[in-house]
């Protein structure tokens, strides 16, 4: 499939903006799935069509690049690009807010691991290469003062549902992941096994953020996944469509108007989407200046002001 990001289709103005996601099964797969008719359905200025590809560290390259429109991106990759925290600065703008992803770890329902630290020197599944998921798992394990590569022996899939075979023949003792909805995490939660899920304590919270400010206490709600009761406190960050800078103002305008306007269906087609809203633009933003400036027109038209910090 042509990975061109932008092409004339039907009428002369018409643009097609190719959406990288993730590899089948991955979180962002769904996500991109929903996002797309939420957009096309209601404007045509742009057409947006999801690609697969290996996921956040993949996207911002090919977005660079220009050999994609829109990525999906998980707040850690994010923040490193945006900031030039790790590598140069990229000249990328979020377009739209995704989800909050809380990062923890999910054991089958019978397992005797409650603690972080009971996984240590077990095998675990931290997703897929190119995941921005892995990148969440080194800094908060970093800021409890665990390494992912020497205090687990750290597996790495091209597919997330993968795991869910290793995690029942044993293979595996965890399955780390995060977000709502977050698929593999649904697929264990309906097993026959069942899933209970292990996030930092208070103490180890407090750690992290006290070593990493740019992440955030975060709460997936009760009843987010089966069988799971009582809401589950952990940290983390937000994932976000992202776009190139020099996107020209009325396409990134339109994206957001689009979006924001069909909001009620991206609930709908996907339990992430709930997620997706105007005022969580400002919530997803580690700073005001990285939304691209279309985005902030139509907040602004819109009377969606960002929140006192």
């Amino acid at each position: 499939m042509s990975v061109i990001a932008t092409t004339a289709v039907g009428a002369p103005d018409t643009i097609k903006l190719l959406l990288g996601t993730s590899p089948p099964g991955g979180g962002f797969t769904p996500f991109g799935d929903a996002f797309a008719p939420t957009i096309n359905e209601r404007q045509h200025e742009v057409v947006v069509e999801p690609v697969f590809t290996k996921g956040s560290l993949e996207n911002i390259p090919m977005l660079e690049e220009g050999r994609l429109g829109l990525g999906l991106a998980g707040g850690e990759a994010t923040f490193e690009a945006l900031t030039g925290s790790t590598r140069s600065p990229a000249a990328l703008s979020i377009i739209a807010p995704m989800y909050s992803s809380a990062g923890m770890f999910a054991v089958p329902g019978l397992s005797a691991v409650t603690l972080i630290i009971d996984l240590k020197g077990k095998p675990v599944v931290f997703g897929a290469p190119g995941s921005s998921l892995v990148v969440q798992a080194r800094y908060i394990l970093k800021g409890i003062g665990l390494d992912l590569e020497h205090d687990f022996q750290a597996i790495l899939l091209p597919r997330d549902d993968e795991a869910l075979a290793m995690l029942a023949d044993g293979r595996a003792a965890a399955l780390w992941g995060g977000g709502i909805g977050w698929p593999a995490f649904e697929d264990l939660a309906r097993s026959g096994t069942g899933a209970r899920f292990v996030a930092p304590n208070e103490a180890e919270s407090a750690a992290i953020v006290g070593k990493v400010p740019f992440l955030k206490r975060l709460t997936v709600p009760a009843g987010t996944y089966n069988g799971q009761n009582e809401p589950i406190h952990s940290v983390g960050s937000w994932s976000v469509v992202l776009g190139r800078s020099d996107m020209p103002e009325r396409v990134a305008y339109a994206l957001a108007r689009a979006l924001h306007e069909g909001e009620a269906d991206m609930a709908r087609r996907v339990r992430s989407g709930r997620e997706t809203t105007a005022a969580n633009t400002w919530v997803a933003a580690p700073r005001a200046e990285f939304i691209h400036p279309g985005v902030r027109r139509y907040l602004a038209e819109a009377a969606i002001e960002a929140p006192i910090k």
